[in-house]
């Protein structure tokens, strides 16, 4: 993942008590897939900096590679191999869910999607909303290029430290909603149309935006609430 700058561009706002929301306005429009990318590594990120995946997602792909390619040569006693067989597991389906997600992208605006850590979709233990109302988007050449983007948004993270404050947490499953047209046609994200979103949780909002510009207003008749047949599980080693 790229390092964040010495100077973010456009403002960032320190999370509190008082106002749990991390804002973050891009100097610019950006592309949908460009949204797409914050999203999968805000993911990333989230999974583990909640200690649902020992190493970061780019060290631990390299770390299940190499045990791959090793697995004839050396065998492994039966708690490696176990925890070898947890983490492609919960590597395959992130990836089957970042594919998919690049795929709805292409489908229909989003204007917000929810990272839902334990008990259940409706009443999770912790919820992470990206608000992306906010966001101009444009096409690849009018629109900022996603490397200095990814810089800011987690730069303001860096600053803001949202994780410090929370207890350290055992495993947890991960549910993935994604707003959507409702007649956007996707054949693998489920459509929930009575879905609510969560009040009873510890709640982050990550909201970005397109600096100068006014939030998109979403229809609630069009946008609905889609749900990944996926749920996550993390592990520990």
């Amino acid at each position: 993942m790229e390092q964040p700058p010495r100077r973010p561009r456009g403002p960032i706002r320190r999370s509190s008590r008082e106002d749990p929301d991390l804002c973050v306005a891009f100097p610019g429009p950006v592309t949908r897939e460009s949204c797409c990318r914050f999203i999968c590594e805000l993911l990333k990120h989230i999974l583990h900096q909640r200690h649902q995946l020992p190493l970061p997602y780019e060290q631990l792909l390299h770390f299940c590679s190499r045990q791959q390619d090793g697995e004839e040569v050396v065998r492994r006693p039966i708690k490696e191999a176990s925890d070898s067989r947890q983490c492609q597991r919960a590597l395959s389906d992130l990836a089957e869910l970042m594919s998919q997600l690049d795929v709805f992208f292409t489908l229909t605006a989003v204007p917000r999607v929810l990272l839902l850590f334990g008990g259940s979709a409706v009443s999770p233990k912790e919820l992470y909303v990206i608000d992306m109302e906010g966001i101009q988007v444009g096409n690849g050449e009018q629109s900022l290029s996603p490397r200095p983007c990814l810089r800011q948004l987690f730069r303001a993270l860096f600053l803001a430290d949202p994780f410090s404050d929370l207890r350290s947490s055992g495993l947890m499953s991960l549910v993935l909603m994604v707003q959507g047209h409702r007649d956007c046609a996707t054949d693998w994200f489920r459509p929930k149309l009575n879905y609510k979103v969560p009040t009873r949780a510890h709640i982050l909002t990550i909201k970005l935006s397109s600096s100068g510009t006014e939030a998109t207003t979403y229809p609630s008749d069009d946008y609905v609430w889609f749900q990944a047949p996926i749920t996550l599980r993390g592990f520990q080693n």
